[in-house]
């Protein structure tokens, strides 16, 4: 009997050490000796952010001491000093303030908006479009006429006029990826006032752009392009619900009159400033691979998706090379880009700058599509750097990051765009992220910790990739 106790012990032993060298070793299998160091040091980054990451107290912090960073304002300005001063505390090489002239519009008093039917006042969840102009004082009150896009609008000719004209284009919900749905009606929310003030309408209301039915009206950035400033009209978003109530109730009464009352102005443009800081290379400081995300957001919530996320895990990929004591071959340059919401100055001057001082950028990686559960990236490169990226699957995929794309990359790295540069675009799951972007509900507690950290380790590893291969790969001259 003991004997065979022993045996059984003894198989149990061996069973349990094959168990574990198979849990330890299964990232490494099918990879060759190189890919193995790879795959370790990535397994560190994840290891890392979820025992000792700093992301999320970074965004509490952005989030509730400052809250929504609508360039121009106080919080902004709070904003670009609390960031200084955290890239200094994690140690990085340099840190600076990059000057920049940013446009300052500000809402003023909370929007109203209203109409009746049947004898029933109904209010509407509304808010201003950045850069619209204010209603006359005691606010308009005009017939509604609705269109679902930018070229129904432009057929209406002299239908518009003394109309407020609704843009009711909802998002494509048979679309996977939100972001491609929102890109298929945005336009009538930035161009839909400057498309029907020509025609003389009175004002534009919006249906907010989201893929669900809420209660909360989403803001934005418009414009009136090239139309003269007495063609001018205010523009508001009003919830998703809203349209849906206002669009049936012009079933019934296609006479109906809406009524909203908006208090905004464009103010001068303000001083204001990009937060950069970097870990110069160690072999090649002259080449710079940039990360980054926007550091202003819009005022009715605090920031915390849009882009406090992206903020926090760009700074995070810096502090995980030096926990992890990585230091980069090339100089690894953080960036907190202002004014991306409604101007992409920051990201306009930093480009600017880059080709006045001839810097060597080879490549850009930026986070501004929320701190939700990491999927993979989107690629903007070369043929040959696009095909580089998508080899790193076997060192990505075991983490979630199975989409490794060629698409768009970012607005703020976007302008140092050439044939030579590799940008990528940091992509989480999407299905969530319009219920909360440009609303009072992009808060602090809409991000999940575990999922904003592995964002972060997401990010390093794929710095940590492009560092090390890249730049033997790029041909960027000088």
């Amino acid at each position: 009997m003991k004997k065979l106790i022993t045996l059984l012990s003894v198989a149990t032993f061996l069973i349990s050490c094959n168990e574990q060298k198979e849990k330890t070793t299964i990232v490494n299998n099918g990879l060759s000796s190189e890919e193995k160091i790879d795959s370790t040091h990535v397994k560190h980054f994840f290891n890392t952010v979820l025992t000792e990451g700093k992301s999320y107290e970074w965004l509490r912090d952005l989030t509730q001491n400052i809250g929504g960073r609508l360039s121009g304002s106080h919080e902004a300005e709070k904003a670009v000093v609390w960031g200084e001063k955290l890239m200094k505390e994690v140690g990085l090489d340099s840190v600076w303030l990059q000057p920049v002239m940013v446009p300052h519009w500000v809402r003023g008093e909370k929007e109203v908006a209203n109409y009746t039917i049947n004898g029933v006042t109904k209010n509407v969840p509304v808010c201003a479009l950045g850069f619209s102009i204010a209603t006359p004082k005691n606010g308009i009150t005009a017939e509604v006429i609705e269109v679902k896009s930018i070229e129904e609008a432009k057929k209406l000719g002299n239908k518009a006029s003394g109309k407020i004209v609704f843009f009711n284009g909802a998002f494509d919900n048979t679309l996977i990826n939100t972001f491609q749905a929102y890109g298929g009606c945005v336009g009538q929310r930035f161009s839909g006032a400057a498309t029907v003030g020509v025609l003389g309408a009175k004002g534009v209301i919006v249906r907010s752009m989201t893929n669900g039915i809420d209660d909360y009206p989403h803001t934005g950035s418009m414009g009136y392009g090239e139309i003269s400033q007495e063609q001018y009209i205010p523009a508001a978003a009003i919830s998703s619900r809203a349209a849906e109530n206002l669009s049936n109730d012009l079933k019934t009464n296609p006479n109906l009159k809406f009524f909203f009352k908006q208090n905004c102005e464009t103010l001068p443009d303000s001083p204001s400033f990009n937060v950069v800081g970097q870990i110069t290379g160690t072999e090649n400081p002259d080449k710079i691979m940039v990360v980054g995300g926007h550091l202003d957001s819009w005022d009715l919530g605090e920031g915390a998706h849009d882009d406090g996320a992206g903020i926090v895990q760009s700074l995070e990929v810096a502090y995980l090379f030096k926990k992890n004591n990585i230091k980069p071959k090339n100089t690894l340059r953080v960036v907190f880009f202002m004014n991306e919401e409604n101007g992409l100055r920051g990201a306009t001057e930093y480009s600017r700058l880059a080709k006045l001082n001839n810097e060597l950028h080879i490549g850009g990686l930026e986070s501004d599509a929320g701190g939700h559960t990491p999927r993979g990236f989107s690629i903007d490169a070369n043929p040959e750097n696009t095909k580089l990226i998508k080899s790193w699957n076997k060192l990505l995929a075991p983490y979630g990051l199975h989409d490794l794309v060629k698409g768009g990359s970012g607005a703020d790295v976007g302008p140092l765009k050439n044939e030579h540069v590799t940008l990528v675009g940091y992509r989480p799951d999407s299905q969530r992220y319009f219920d909360y972007h440009h609303t009072s509900t992009d808060t602090f507690d809409k991000v999940n910790k575990r999922e904003l950290e592995l964002g972060s380790a997401s990010m390093t590893s794929l710095i940590y990739l492009m560092d090390k291969y890249l730049y033997t790969q790029d041909k960027v001259k000088p």
